[in-house]
């Protein structure tokens, strides 16, 4: 293989859509770097005891002292195109560029600097934002950010902005931390005491009372950022609140005929894979139409999008992540212009059910390209999840353990009942036994479990040690009364029970089996049914895993009543708990889920992928 082709592929595994001529690979681990020389450029590269070679991607400048940039529209009515691209040298200036652009966007240029002003937005660090000064040189900017790092020149961008707000001065922040359920007196005192009367804000709310979180306005942006500043200093109860600058993205920027895609990434699923992706589609899409649900969780982006009557989400995470995105949908759904977004999903970590029913696969492995990601997205078929309540209504309040009931995820209500919202199954005794084996383990060390080989190496050791240790499960058919659309269902000799919504549970198995002539309807996701299914032991589960066996069938209907005469280990999408004895009513629920079918991909271009 040659240097140029050698860089040719470091540019496709990086995703650097640039000529090869304008980049060489250095050798890394000797001292001045020398770059890699044909006809054998890999012959002479440094290898150290104990170290892989390494090579650098280094940018090139041109000859010619000059080269492309592009620029993007901001918040510009009339800008037919998603970018343009102006060759730039050296000495040209941001005023230049800016003439330039709006030349080639069809607009006046010679109200350039009058009219625009230049950003640059770099992409590395989540996103920053610099207003460039006229007399600045862009194609010098570039260069300068592609000495240090190949990467940083790939995620700056150039936007080309209006001096004039078109949305007016309203500036938001969100503010998140706080303690939930709180009242909106509560929520403004707290506020102003770290902000003072001086830096109060115009207006506060929406407010999300179960996650401690909300959004104030302003319409002075001085104030907005000193208020910016003053509450990112600010702690509550030993906590460091956590707020940011919201952007303004108003239906009136979207052309008709587009979709925008919303993006939600968990950083902190699967490995680095998250980072990865987060940084790939801040570079293809506008930036703030990716959000980091480790800053807020789904909540920021949500608002951002309130107004856009019409859009997708695209969730990168794993059925956890998945299900905290429609949860929060649950909550805004009734103050947004599309309270139904259809949702796609790119999984990452382990499990990844839902993911796999839908067709998006196992798990990303990093070989995908971003943009045919995204092209899957605009081909995929919108489908209907049915979505269930499971309410927990405890026996006796009064003796019921308190650290039990801390453990017990979702809402609850004045009579101490839990609820909770059902995606994918909920399952009682063996498999949520190793469920909340596997999640405490998780929990005191998260490092080792970023590999879903280990994972599921993990979870064999526990299903052995299941095998001659304890026997909380045994028996659970006598401690456990099963009633389906009100008529009581005898169990078999069964060690776990597991309700299915999907046909796809412990990653990948089909515990209903193939199909077969019996009493059962054929199952599917849409249908208004639940799948009861028993599984005998720790044997059984990992023989259905294994795809050996189905588990048994039992029963299949709409309403299921089930009475805990003890303490048994349940779980309801992958989050396990040791339940008390209770009343368990699991019903069909009023909340929709609008979610996104992989379909084979079409030959046709397909519509704008973002505002």
């Amino acid at each position: 293989m040659s240097e140029r082709e050698l860089v040719a592929a470091a540019l496709r595994a990086f995703h650097v859509a640039r000529e090869p001529d304008h980049f060489e690979l250095t050798d890394a681990l000797a001292g001045e770097e020398p770059p890699l020389k044909d006809p054998t450029p890999l012959a002479r590269v440094t290898r150290l005891p104990n170290k892989r070679p390494a090579l650098f991607l280094r940018f090139m400048e041109p000859e010619s002292g000059g080269g492309e940039v592009r620029v993007y529209p901001g918040r510009i009515a009339g800008a037919g195109d998603a970018f343009v691209t102006v060759t730039c040298n050296g000495d040209e200036s941001v005023a230049d560029l800016m003439a330039h652009a709006l030349d080639r966007f069809s607009l006046d240029p010679a109200r350039a600097t009058q009219d625009y002003r230049c950003s640059e937005i770099l992409l590395d660090r989540g996103v920053s934002e610099r207003v460039l000064e006229e007399d600045e040189r862009p194609w010098r900017i570039l260069v300068r950010l592609a000495r240090e790092s190949v990467r940083r020149m790939e995620l700056a961008r150039f936007y080309l902005q209006p001096r004039r707000d078109p949305h007016g001065p309203t500036l938001a922040l969100f503010v998140a931390s706080l303690p939930p359920g709180l009242s909106e007196r509560n929520y403004e005192n707290i506020l102003v005491e770290f902000l003072g009367t001086e830096n109060k804000f115009t207006s506060i709310g929406p407010i999300y009372y179960e996650y401690g979180s909300m959004v104030i306005t302003y319409e002075d942006a001085s104030k907005a950022v000193r208020a910016l500043y003053a509450l990112r200093e600010a702690k509550y109860e030993d906590k460091h609140l956590l707020v940011m600058l919201l952007p303004s993205i108003e239906p009136s920027m979207v052309p008709a005929d587009v979709k925008p895609l919303l993006v939600f990434v968990n950083v902190k699923s699967g490995g680095c894979q998250g980072l990865e992706l987060i940084s790939s589609f801040r570079k293809l899409l506008n930036p703030y139409q990716v959000f980091d649900l480790e800053n807020g969780g789904p909540l920021p982006g949500l608002y951002v999008f309130r107004h856009i009557p019409n859009y997708k989400i695209l969730v990168c995470g794993g059925d956890g992540t998945i299900g905290w995105v429609l949860q929060c949908l649950d909550n805004v759904g009734q103050d947004s212009q599309c309270s139904n977004p259809p949702c796609a999903i790119v999984p990452l970590g382990t499990g990844n059910d839902l993911a796999r029913v839908l067709r998006w696969g196992s798990g990303y492995t990093g070989c995908e390209d971003p943009l045919s990601l995204l092209r899957d997205v605009i081909d995929a078929e919108e489908i209907r999840l049915d979505r269930w309540t499971v309410v927990f209504h405890p026996e006796d309040k009064q003796d019921e353990p308190k650290e039990l009931s801390k453990q017990l995820p979702g809402s609850q209500s004045e009579d101490n009942s839990q609820i909770l919202v059902m995606n994918n199954y909920f399952g009682i005794g063996i498999d949520a036994d190793l469920c909340l084996d596997f999640h405490n383990a998780r929990e005191e060390n998260p490092n080792k479990f970023n590999s879903r080989l280990r994972n599921k190496g993990v979870y064999v050791k526990m299903g052995l040690r299941k095998m001659v240790g304890r026997k909380m499960c045994k028996d659970l058919h006598k401690a456990v009364k099963l009633e389906v659309d009100g008529k009581p269902v005898e169990l078999p000799a069964v060690e776990g029970i597991i309700i299915l919504n999907i046909l796809s549970w412990g990653s990948g198995a089909n515990p209903w089996g193939p199909e077969k002539d019996d009493q059962f309807n054929k199952p599917n996701h849409w249908d208004g049914m639940l799948e009861v299914v028993g599984v005998t032991g720790v044997v059984h589960l990992g023989q259905i895993q294994s795809g050996l066996r189905g588990a048994m069938r039992i029963a299949q209907g709409g309403h299921i009543k089930i009475n805990l005469k003890s303490e048994i280990p349940v779980q309801v999408d992958g989050e396990p708990w040791v339940a008390a004895p209770s009343e368990v009513v699991v019903l069909k629920s009023a909340l929709k889920a609008t979610m996104l079918k992989k379909t084979k991909r079409g030959s046709g271009a397909g519509p704008a992928l973002g505002p």
